[in-house]
Order: structure tokens, then C-alpha cells, then sequence
């Protein structure tokens, strides 16, 4: 069964994003994936929260969910959705080969970092924390864990996960450059070999602004931590 993983670096253009990631799953559906894996915020990572928030848009959602029907592929994408109280809610979706929303996963463990001589990013200023660990999600390639990035820092989720029957855990991810470089391939190797699980990392890579940077090194790791 071959899975396809997603690195794109998504920009305030929700057009220009959309149209990426399109291309990417009818060329992953063309060589015979029966699932593409995108990172988190694949629809949009924009300069300051009050652009974020205007950016939230579920027409991103619908135009996948219909390159998933064309193209008889399943997806799992992070995108931002509206929360609550004024903000943000980033989420993890699992879209079927129909085109059907059959996972949904609302980020808990928000990333509120603030790093000398690097980025000041606090995620709960402008996004609503979910509050859930939904079950794994049955898909072609096995059963779904749903996590999001700043996830993969807490192994107790990974754990149950994988005591709900998850065979693979998902990371969709824009981790920053310093941290990447320091803890990325470890903390995935980590939970991989504590779970027994595959672990499937997409990932933002590259500038997407004058202010936001992200790592990349999206990968697939089998449950030794290869």
C-alpha cells in the first residue's frame, strides 16, 4: 500500500496554497497512493494573527474534499476552522476517498514558545484548544492516530493512541527551524519505537513569511525508528 507525504510551504495565499496541494494529490493519486499525508496549516500561515483570522475559509476544505473524490484518494490535511470566543481552532482531517470528512482532531497542546535570538510564537493568543482524543481513524493504509505538531512533545497521547488501536500516528507539522534541527527526527523516532507504530510526519519547510520559517524534513518511520 503506498502513502504519499506532503512538504509544502504555504503562504497567506489561500489560492496559491490550495492550488499546490491540489497538484500534489492528483500527481500522488497519478503513481498510485491511496492516501497523501499535507502538514499542519496547510491552508494558510499567515504574518500576524489578525490575518490568520481573516483567512479562515472552509472553501480550502471543500476544494479538497473534491480533489479526494476526483481523484479516489484519501488525505490528511491540517487546516485552520473557526473557534471560538473571537479565535482560531487548527485541526486535524481525515477526507475519504468520496470526499467525506470521516476524522477530525482539534490541536490541544498549543505551541506558545518564546526563544532567544528566535521566534516568539504564542498560539493561544489567537487559537481555541482542543479539549478531545478522538478514536483512530480506519483508512486504506491502517488506523489513523491524529495528533498535530506541538503533539509530538506529549507521549502520553501517543500512547493512548495507540492503546485505541492506532497501527500509525500522524504529526502534521511546521515545526520551527531551531527546534527541527534539535529535536524533530528524534521525537519521531521516540514515539515510533515506544508505540510500535508507524509514524507519518508531514511538514512545512521554508520561509513562508518575513517572520516564519519552518523546518521541513517530512518522513515516514517504521516501528524500529527507521
Amino acid at each position: 500500500m503506498l502513502a504519499a507525504v506532503a512538504q509544502i510551504c504555504s503562504t497567506a495565499s489561500l489560492e496559491a496554497n490550495q492550488k499546490t496541494c491540489v497538484e500534489l494529490i492528483e500527481a500522488a493519486a497519478a503513481k498510485g497512493a491511496k492516501m497523501i499525508f499535507f502538514p499542519e496549516a496547510s491552508d494558510f500561515i499567515a504574518l500576524t494573527s489578525a490575518d490568520a483570522l481573516g483567512l479562515v475559509n472552509p472553501a480550502f476544505t471543500a476544494c479538497l474534499q473534491s480533489a479526494a473524490q476526483a481523484n479516489a484518494i484519501y488525505i490528511s490535511v491540517g487546516v485552520h476552522e473557526q473557534g471560538h470566543h473571537g479565535k482560531m481552532a487548527n485541526v486535524h482531517l481525515v477526507i475519504s476517498d468520496t470526499g467525506a470528512i470521516v476524522g477530525r482532531y482539534q490541536k490541544i497542546h498549543l505551541f506558545d514558545v518564546d526563544i532567544p535570538s528566535g521566534p516568539r510564537l504564542l498560539e493561544s493568543a489567537h487559537t481555541t484548544a482542543g479539549t478531545e482524543i478522538p478514536s483512530p481513524v480506519a483508512t486504506p493504509v491502517g488506523n489513523l492516530g491524529l495528533a498535530v505538531c506541538y503533539d509530538l512533545r506529549f507521549p502520553e497521547m501517543s500512547w493512548l493512541l495507540r492503546k485505541k488501536g492506532a497501527e500509525i500516528l500522524t504529526y502534521p507539522s511546521a515545526f520551527t527551524i531551531k527546534t527541527g534541527q534539535a529535536h524533530w527526527k528524534t521525537l519521531l523516532r521516540a514515539r515510533a519505537i515506544e508505540t510500535q507504530c508507524y509514524v507519518i510526519a508531514a511538514a512545512q519547510v521554508g520561509e513562508h513569511n518575513s517572520k516564519r520559517a519552518s523546518f521541513g524534513h517530512a518522513m515516514i518511520i517504521d516501528p524500529w525508528g527507521k
